[in-house]
């Protein structure tokens, strides 16, 4: 087991950890989004070292957007739940299905090798860190719109949900030729 793979795999452990800390503990909120952070950070750090330590393996390749996936969109779903309000609702509705939409696209390339054509983009990237970002904040703070963080926090989550449309119109506009040979060869 490669350390960038034991990472990724110690991000999906923290999961079920900062979700039970923000639902069960309401004086702890700025304990999830520590949790959560670590999380964010070693998404960054597994996949330096693995390009670093020249130990990528098709495990990691795999697991990695996964672990990212699992973790913003349990994020998303209970800061949906605890704020319930439509507000916060629409940028994680859009993250949510974009993510959908991009791993079944995703995995349709893979199925007929071109892959490579939906490959991690900058944009994407610049996407994960301010959702990431957005997210610290909102878990940090109580769900009361009446704080300036909060506001911070929302202003980069729909910053975030318009990087994250353009860049599946993107991924979708690159892939497209293979997919209309799809619809038309199937």
């Amino acid at each position: 087991m490669s350390l960038p793979n034991f990472l990724t795999l110690g991000r999906i452990a923290l999961i079920p950890v900062f979700a039970f800390v923000y639902v069960f503990t309401d004086n702890y909120h700025w304990l999830a989004a520590l949790l959560f952070a670590t999380a964010a950070i070693t998404d960054w750090l597994d996949g330096y070292l693995a390009r670093r330590l020249e130990q990528t393996t098709p495990f990691g390749t795999f697991l990695d957007p996964v672990a990212d996936k699992l973790t913003v969109v349990t994020a998303l779903v209970l800061l949906v739940g605890a704020h319930a309000n439509l507000w916060l609702t629409i940028p994680g509705v859009i993250v949510i299905g974009r993510e959908i939409v991009i791993s079944a696209l995703r995995e349709w390339m893979a199925e007929i090798n071109r892959r490579g054509l939906v490959a991690v983009s900058w944009m994407a990237r610049a996407k994960t860190a301010m959702q990431m970002v957005a997210i610290v904040i909102l878990l940090a703070n109580p769900p009361a719109m009446d704080r300036p963080w909060m506001i911070v926090g929302m202003i980069l989550l729909y910053a975030a949900a318009l990087i994250t449309i353009w860049s599946m119109v993107v991924y979708l506009r690159t892939a497209w030729p293979s997919l209309k040979d799809g619809l038309y060869n199937s």
